[in-house]
């Protein structure tokens, strides 16, 4: 019986005509086109400022929005959706690996190839299509910019600044044939699905960690991010080349800007972990508004 489920899940997730004969295409993809990615960023960008100022004028400082379940159904479906978008590309890598080993074997390992994909590969196939369900996924992921504009009454300018990037360069993956995508989806799509499942969690009413979870599982994939690039430049000039090295290296670059403001991000928020246990020494008693702010900075 499982065997019939692994098959059943096998084909729906690597062996379906729509996964393997797709094909990256500005005619056919929805969201394809540049014109698209620019004014969809623009768009986010000068609506989540609007929806601040108007809320700035209409209600006064300090008032929230309340959203009932909303936050809580919206990380139930993100976390379900990056455990397929996770389990979809790890099947199709293994059934890539497996069809087209025979053209890279000689030059390449399996995991050199994750890292860096031969020249002239084509945005096509099964792991093409599921960096588009990642790119899609993306616009989903922006919602969490409004939950909390109406919930903590913040416009944070990293919240923006990453959302934007995060699809700036998913559409670069596709449209370039950019190498390292592959590794990187699995590694985001992971992190994802234990962060948005954590969010749900306490989201529910559950007790959250002792520990700012979210936080630190971004710093960890940043970390792990940071090791891949470096093992894309070092395969780039030992093996020949790999593929979309162009995008790859404006990839980093914006990699680059948002682990330094996540770092900036990091260290300010410990010191002023630091100041509250200086206090909390002082003063032990938590109020229960000081209790609900740090569980929704988390």
């Amino acid at each position: 019986m499982m065997d019939a489920v692994f098959q059943t899940l096998n084909y729906y997730l690597s062996e379906h005509p729509s996964i393997v004969n797709f094909r990256w295409s500005h005619s056919q993809s929805w969201g394809s086109t540049w014109s698209f990615l620019f004014s969809s960023i623009v768009f986010y960008l000068g609506f989540c400022a609007f929806v601040h100022l108007f809320l700035a004028i209409l209600l006064r400082r300090g008032r929230v929005v309340p959203l009932g379940p909303i936050p809580a159904v919206h990380s139930l479906s993100m976390a379900l959706i990056s455990v397929t978008i996770f389990a979809g590309i790890l099947l199709s890598t293994a059934a890539e690996i497996q069809e087209t080993r025979w053209f890279w074997r000689r030059s390449k390992t399996p995991f050199q190839w994750l890292l860096c994909f031969p020249l002239g590969t084509r945005p096509s196939g099964r792991v093409f299509f599921w960096s588009y369900m990642y790119y899609l996924s993306r616009f989903l992921h922006m919602f969490r910019t409004f939950f909390t504009i109406l919930q903590l009454r913040k416009l944070a300018f990293f919240q923006l600044f990453n959302n934007s990037i995060s699809i700036f360069m998913s559409f670069l993956w596709l449209e370039f044939s950019q190498s390292f995508q592959v590794l990187a989806i699995l590694l985001a799509t992971l992190a994802y699905s234990v962060v948005y499942g954590y969010r749900f969690w306490t989201a529910i009413g559950l007790p959250s960690a002792c520990f700012p979870f979210v936080v630190n599982c971004h710093m960890v994939l940043l970390g792990c991010n940071l090791a891949c690039h470096v093992g894309v430049l070092l395969l780039h000039f030992m093996k020949g080349g790999c593929n979309g090295i162009g995008a790859w290296l404006f990839n980093s670059v914006l990699n680059g800007a948002i682990l330094l403001l996540f770092l900036n991000f990091y260290v300010k928020m410990h010191l002023e972990n630091n100041k509250k246990n200086k206090k909390k020494r002082h003063h032990p008693v938590i109020t229960e508004e000081e209790m609900e702010k740090f569980k929704r900075e988390d």
